[in-house]
Parts: structure tokens; C-alpha cells; sequence
């Protein structure tokens, strides 16, 4: 397998203010990064002493399109470079980013694309780093999911997926896949291979999945809470049923979708959410999910600069990603 859909990200892409050149306290992350290309990582050393986060792009919204949503999340990578770019450095240098360029889609072709990425994924984790894919569309979730596995697969171990989002993503899908059918893909590819298909699903909206997906969900085992379920009120609760997810697996690979929060605080998304959730709410599941040490992966999917107002939702994705990577790096 060849890397043939990728490109290493430019030396020129990281920019941005610059307060002091020798201060590392005063460094932002851009001041940081440093640029690895795949097909030569050997000649890369990483000292797996330290917390080494990789950025992945994957720059690709067919699968949205397959699924009849607004196009434009394929420069989604590139706009939450941007604003992540600029962000303050507020861990110490037991943590190492890397950015690892982009997968691209050619001639319309998902298929291919998404096996390059889990091929990335792999190499990624076979080097001892962190995969941190920024979308693009949600179908990059089936070649994250597949990466992991092959990484992972001689060791029996098992996989549990949480993605935050409003959809269930278990669509059928005969000849080809789209952004709302991987995770029926990934159920199919368990079933195949004699795994169990761990799923649980947060910030559901009963508006936007039929009552065929949640009999599917239910045939398939995988859980869910609704949107409207997250409040105050039912914090320990939730709590308690994440936890005990986690528990059941080896590793969690983690997901989240953009369009599972409001419309106001993500405009810029492939489906809007009106009544959405809050992102400092979802902030917190997810740093709680990051303390258990379980993670394996995170990639955030349809950010779509499109229809993105100031860009807000890049700016937002940029900040959540900011809090896992500080989340990462606490010792615990």
C-alpha cells in the first residue's frame, strides 16, 4: 500500500504572531510544530518518553455529498490549521506536535482515500504517536476506525468507538459508502472478522435519524444518549454510562462531528443543529473520556469553511483540540 492521495504539509503553511523567539512561555504553535512526512518516517526519531501528537489531514467531503449534505468540508484541515496556528503553548515539553500533511480524494474516489488513511493511521501508531485527524467529511471515520484495528489486531484487544454526534451514521450502503453509512460499514467489518462492534453514540437528535436507524442501532447493540438528555441534572448519570463503556473496552477510538453542536455556536457545518449541544458541555465529556487513558485517536469531522461565519466553527474545533492536547498531557 502506497501513500499515493498524500501530501506532506508545506514548511510555509505554520505561521503566525510571533511574541518572542527564545521564551518558550511565550511561544505559540506554530513556534512548535514540526513537519514529518510519512513515506520517509524512518528516518524520523521519536522519543516515546514524551506524548507525541500527530495532526493528519484528510481533505475530502464526497462522502457528504454521497449523503445529499452541503459540500465543503474537504477545506476543513486547512482552516483549523489556521486558528489552531496561533494558539498560546500552555504544556510543557514532555508533549511533541507533529503535523503529517493531508489525504486528498481523487477522481471522486472515497474508497481509496479512506485506505490510505487507515494505512496512515497506522504508520502513525506504529511510530509511537498520536493520530489527530482534522476533516473533511465523517466517512474518514471508517478508515480511522480500520487503522486503529490493524494496529492493534495481533493483540486481540478490543475497540470502542464514542462519537459525538447528531446522527447515527448507520445507514445502508450497497455499492459505495458515504459520510452516513461508516459506522455500518465498521458494524459489517466486525461482523466479517469475528469482533465485537462497540458504539456509543453521544448528542443524538431524534429529528435527524428515522426510526429505522434507531432499530438498526438497537439490532447492532450500540447506545446512545439524546441531546436533550444533557443537563444537570443528568450529569452523574451520563457520566456513569460513559464510564462504564469505557470500562467494557481496551482502547476508545473518538469521534466528533461538528453538526452535534448548535447552530449558534457552529454555523459552518454540513447539517445545522438548531437546538444542538453546547460546546463547553461536550468539552467536558470529552477531557473525561481523555482522563481515563483509554484513547487511542481523535478526529473531528465537518467543519465546512463554506458557511462558516468569521470562522467560528474552525476556531471552535482549533480550541477543542487545544483542550484535548492539554488534556493529554497531564499526568495523572
Amino acid at each position: 500500500m502506497s501513500l499515493k492521495n498524500y501530501t506532506p504539509t508545506l514548511s510555509t503553511f505554520w505561521t503566525g504572531r510571533i511574541d518572542d523567539t527564545e521564551d518558550r512561555d511565550a511561544f505559540r504553535i506554530h513556534q512548535l510544530i514540526q513537519l514529518i512526512d510519512l513515506n520517509q518516517i524512518k528516518k524520523n526519531t521519536f522519543n516515546q518518553s514524551k506524548i507525541n501528537i500527530c495532526f493528519l489531514g484528510f481533505k475530502s467531503d464526497i462522502g457528504v455529498q454521497r449523503n445529499l449534505g452541503r459540500a465543503g468540508a474537504e477545506l476543513g484541515p486547512e482552516y483549523i490549521r489556521k486558528e489552531f496556528a496561533n494558539l498560546p503553548v500552555n504544556f510543557d515539553n514532555t508533549t511533541e506536535l507533529y503535523d503529517a500533511g493531508d489525504i486528498y480524494c481523487i477522481n471522486n474516489n472515497l474508497e481509496d482515500a479512506q485506505e490510505v488513511l487507515r494505512y496512515a493511521v497506522k504508520i502513525i501508531l506504529d511510530n509511537g504517536l498520536f493520530p489527530l485527524v482534522l476533516g473533511g467529511g465523517h466517512a474518514l471515520s471508517l478508515g480511522h476506525y480500520l487503522g486503529i484495528n490493524d494496529y492493534i489486531d495481533q493483540s486481540k484487544k478490543t475497540i470502542g468507538i464514542i462519537n459525538f454526534d447528531a446522527h447515527w451514521d448507520l445507514r445502508p450502503y450497497k455499492n459505495e459508502g458515504s459520510s452516513g453509512t461508516m459506522f455500518s460499514q465498521i458494524a459489517d467489518f466486525c461482523a466479517t472478522n469475528q469482533k465485537r462492534f462497540n458504539y456509543l453514540c453521544l448528542g443524538l437528535q431524534t429529528s435527524g435519524n428515522t426510526r429505522k436507524l434507531f432499530n438498526r442501532a438497537e439490532e447492532l447493540g450500540a447506545k446512545h444518549i439524546l441531546a436533550k438528555d444533557f443537563n444537570d441534572e443528568n450529569a452523574n448519570t451520563i457520566s456513569t454510562k460513559i464510564n462504564d463503556f469505557i470500562k467494557d473496552n481496551d482502547n476508545i477510538y473518538l469521534t466528533l462531528c461538528s453538526d452535534v453542536f448548535n447552530s449558534a455556536s457552529a454555523p459552518g457545518v454540513s447539517a445545522m443543529q438548531p437546538f444542538g449541544m453546547n460546546p463547553e458541555v461536550v468539552l467536558n465529556y470529552i477531557k473525561e473520556i481523555i482522563r481515563t487513558k483509554k484513547v487511542i485517536g481523535f478526529d473531528i469531522a465537518e467543519v465546512s469553511p463554506r458557511f462558516d461565519q468569521d470562522n467560528q466553527t474552525a476556531k471552535l474545533a482549533a480550541v477543542i483540540i487545544y483542550a484535548i492536547i492539554n488534556e493529554l498531557s497531564e499526568p495523572y
